[in-house]
């Protein structure tokens, strides 16, 4: 029988309910894994025209479809409007070190170049979306990131000591650039959203890469302020972060999340976050990304359904891999996990 989509699944999860049929999700999937099972190269189309646009998220979706999913995740990362940006992924100089270079970097345009840039690949999403199903996302980046990606990782290390205020003033002005982006996606883009959400990855295995202090002071006033906005739409909130980041969880919880992604083994299984903070927000992921790659189709059988027995009546679910499905998961081992979680559901 072909799969019918339907977003409410999704949407239960987030909002920390027991969905009718357990959803599956994923922070991304790879291009070149979509490629192989469709077995079509679609990810020139996305730099195209608006016409080549729609053709891209037509395959998009339709993998999605085919794959069981009742949404497709997709985002715009802000990080890529930012004048200068690329000290994150790019390990290049930022193009903030002082606070004369805070002070002539031209904030006010990034909204006006992240729309330039981006709306027309939204707007192409939002028409092409099958019947029942949405998309999770939005702006990707968060506040931590976007500032890494102006500044680098070190330099606002030193920053934090060399020029405390200059490292206040970053949190605040990435976070007012953020939340005006958040404001006029959600007004022109958000029916096509049903969960919205950022990446902003906090911590490693060991532990946050700020401290947990300057994170509740600096980070997490400005992640509630975008989280104020989305709910004002009726959406739910997810936070995607990896790391080890018990010690401001319940911070992070009080700013108004309604879910969480990304879990590695390495830090707690899956089911440690689902009895921590399942009474309390939706928990998405499930099994480590290492996993997906290593296990053969009994192994992963058996780690899946130990993961949902243990995680069974424990508020919302959306099971996936733990991070995403990047480009060097093997095709056969993405598929066999998806096919598990259907058999477990029934289909």
């Amino acid at each position: 029988m072909e799969f019918t989509p339907d977003y409410r699944n999704i949407l239960d999860a987030a909002y920390n309910r027991e969905a009718r049929r357990l959803p599956l999700y994923e922070h991304s999937i790879d291009v070149s894994i979509m490629e192989a099972v469709l077995n079509k190269k679609i990810s020139h189309l996305l730099s195209g025209d608006y016409e080549d646009k729609k053709e891209f998220f037509r395959n998009y979706c339709q993998f999605h479809k085919e794959m069981g999913y009742d949404v497709v995740s997709f985002e715009y990362c802000i990080g890529g409007a930012m004048p200068g940006s690329g000290a994150l992924g790019g390990h290049i100089k930022g193009a903030i070190g002082n606070m004369e270079d805070f002070l002539k970097y031209p904030w006010d345009e990034v909204p006006d170049i992240y729309f330039e840039r981006y709306g027309e690949g939204y707007k192409a999403l939002m028409e092409v979306l099958p019947p029942g199903m949405k998309a999770v996302g939005g702006p990707g980046n968060g506040i931590f990131e976007c500032v890494q990606d102006i500044v680098g990782y070190m330099d606002l290390c030193l920053i934090s000591v060399d020029d405390p205020e200059l490292y206040r003033m970053l949190f605040e002005k990435v976070g007012e650039q953020n939340r005006k982006i958040w404001e006029r996606f959600l007004l022109e883009y958000g029916d096509a959203y049903c969960v919205c959400r950022f990446g902003d990855d906090l911590g490693y295995k060991l532990n946050t890469l700020i401290s947990d202090i300057d994170i509740k002071t600096h980070i997490i006033p400005q992640y509630k302020k975008i989280i104020d906005v989305v709910h004002s739409y009726n959406k739910p909130f997810l936070l995607h972060s990896c790391g080890c980041i018990f010690s401001v969880m319940d911070d992070i919880i009080a700013a108004g999340i309604n879910a969480k992604h990304s879990n590695e083994d390495v830090i707690a299984l899956f089911p440690e976050w689902v009895e921590r903070y399942g009474d309390k927000i939706g928990n998405f992921g499930g099994i480590d990304t290492d996993a997906v790659c290593r296990l053969d189709r009994t192994e992963m059988r058996e780690y899946i359904t130990d993961v949902l027995d243990k995680c069974k009546g424990h508020g919302g679910l959306a099971f996936g891999s733990g991070n995403s499905i990047a480009r060097y998961v093997p095709v056969e081992n993405f598929i066999t996990m998806t096919e598990i979680v259907r058999e477990l559901r029934g289909e």
